[in-house]
């Protein structure tokens, strides 16, 4: 299946197919609508690509295989199909959440596609590991408790997890529109990724990476605490991390200023360099 297809891929901007290129990639539960407050900021000077991964928005349902997407090398591997069909080279990828990791594998397979690496809300591992003292923010039976919950009642999980993730509760709007994306999404290929998602632990990928990354963190956040941030920048080698003022775990759509203000800040250090 053409991979531009298969995952809803939309090519809009001015920018050079080889060095001003930008991917973006959504979280679990959302699709590339979710950038619609970022993207116009980079429309003048940049390619930007958005696609929808498989079960998500627009893209092709029949392109789902839960064998291939038992983990997160699935997800990946459709980023580069994606790369390849555009011919893409030293492009920036912006991964939110899940799709951060994501990016780290497929930049790890490919490293010529991406020049650099922006991970919005990002984490290795969700579960706390008390052996090694590493703090994800869930415990192993907080998370299956969380995924029980989801393949129990996919549709009222959503409706009360959502508001949760995205913080915020002053402008219950935000809450409302993703729980709509939430419920929007397939359920059993949900709760599949649900599953993917906060059961994959990429922690000894990190040490092989070589692309440079700015890490976008919460001042508050749920799902990836500044903890998270911290050890990424540990142990993720030339990564830079920038703390928001925002809050919760989607600051591209509850902070798009801010979030838009520290990728052009990092993206023009980056050229200067």
């Amino acid at each position: 299946m053409n991979p531009l297809q298969r995952n809803n891929v939309k090519v809009l901007g001015r920018g050079s197919a080889s060095s001003r290129t930008m991917v973006f990639a959504h979280g679990f539960g959302c699709d590339q609508s979710m950038w619609r407050f970022v993207t116009p900021a980079f429309l003048q000077d940049w390619r930007v690509v958005l696609f929808d991964h498989v079960g998500a928005g627009g893209a092709e349902p029949r392109a789902w295989d839960p064998r291939k997407y038992a983990s997160l090398s699935g997800y990946a591997q459709d980023v580069l199909e994606i790369a390849q069909a555009l011919q893409l080279q030293d492009a920036v990828f912006v991964g939110h959440s899940v799709s951060a990791m994501v990016g780290v594998l497929a930049s790890l397979q490919e490293p010529q596609r991406f020049s650099r690496l922006v991970l919005v809300g990002p984490s290795p591992c969700y579960v706390n590991d008390p052996a090694t003292g590493y703090v994800g923010g869930f415990s192993r039976q907080d998370i299956e408790g969380l995924l029980e919950s989801l393949e129990s009642n996919y549709l009222g999980w959503s409706s009360q997890m959502a508001p949760v993730i995205m913080g915020n509760p002053e402008r219950p709007e935000l809450g409302q529109e993703l729980t709509h994306s939430f419920c929007r999404t397939d359920p059993d290929i949900a709760q599949h990724f649900a599953r993917v998602t906060f059961l994959s632990d990429n922690r000894t990928d990190l040490a092989r990476v070589c692309t440079p990354s700015l890490l976008l963190q919460c001042s508050e956040d749920v799902i990836a605490p500044l903890a998270v941030g911290q050890y990424l920048e540990r142990h993720l080698p030339g990564s830079e991390l920038h703390v928001l003022k925002a809050t919760g775990h989607c600051p591209h759509l509850s902070a798009p200023e801010e979030t838009v203000e520290a990728m052009r800040a990092y993206l023009a250090r980056a050229a200067a360099a």
